[in-house]
């Protein structure tokens, strides 16, 4: 059962793409240029997935459309490498590269507070550094539940928690004390209805965040606990 949303909040776990920043598709850049590289055809990943989907699902997706059979895993395994190896350049020479209102701030005075941050992301973890690296976002981040760890996106949250609840028993998160937190302690911060769904199946709450493809009215109907333009606006902790 989820921690009611007057509960104490000991942990925050931020998804990426549309809640921390936004890389102006390079990543669409770096999968359009594995896809050439591996298959010979060109890939708009924007047109053939969704937002909030993780890495696996995205490529399994826009394997469908250039296969003429069922993707398997030793496609995906193919082209990963390449995808990681563009990413850097893509990150690099985007234009519309930005960190979302209001995000530095807010880690820096949820670290200087002690409070253990990390990320819950449906991108594989090099590709999810990768991102944050630009906007040298990675300072903030002592552990994660990453797209490389689960296709699901309950389950890459709950890596997140159970890696957060030892990076803090250990106190090896910035700026740390050894403390312990169960999972009610956690609140996930998100930009899209998977990541509501995500955390109430995980067993978590979240702050919804108008900052990605959804509006704050679209969102709210998901059923976060809190829903809000940007972190600028009535962040919970």
């Amino acid at each position: 059962m989820t921690a009611p949303a007057e509960a104490p909040i000991g942990a925050v776990i931020f998804d990426v793409d549309g809640t921390l920043l936004t890389t102006g598709g390079a990543g669409a850049v770096a999968w359009d240029k594995a896809f050439q590289e591996v298959f010979g055809k060109s890939v708009d990943i924007a047109r053939v997935t969704e937002s909030g989907m993780t890495d696996h699902d995205v490529a399994f997706a826009a394997l469908r459309t250039v296969l003429d059979r069922e993707p398997t895993r030793e496609d995906i395994d193919e082209l990963t490498p390449i995808y990681i190896r563009e990413l850097p350049e893509a990150v690099a020479n985007s234009d519309g590269y930005r960190i979302e209102p209001g995000i530095v701030a807010t880690l820096e005075r949820l670290a200087g507070e002690g409070i253990p941050l990390g990320m819950t992301t449906g991108n594989i973890e090099p590709a999810a550094k990768i991102k944050l690296e630009r906007g040298d976002l990675n300072r903030f981040f002592a552990f994660g539940g990453y797209g490389s760890d689960s296709a699901n996106r309950t389950e890459l949250t709950l890596h997140a928690v159970k890696r957060g609840i030892v990076s803090c028993a250990t106190g090896s998160y910035p700026g740390g004390k050894p403390r312990v937190l169960s999972k009610n302690d956690f609140i996930a911060v998100g930009d899209t209805p998977r990541d509501v769904s995500a955390a109430h199946e995980a067993g978590i709450r979240i702050v919804s965040v108008a900052t990605g493809l959804f509006d704050l009215e679209t969102l709210r109907q998901a059923g976060p606990e809190w829903a809000l333009p940007t972190v600028e606006s009535g962040f919970p902790v």
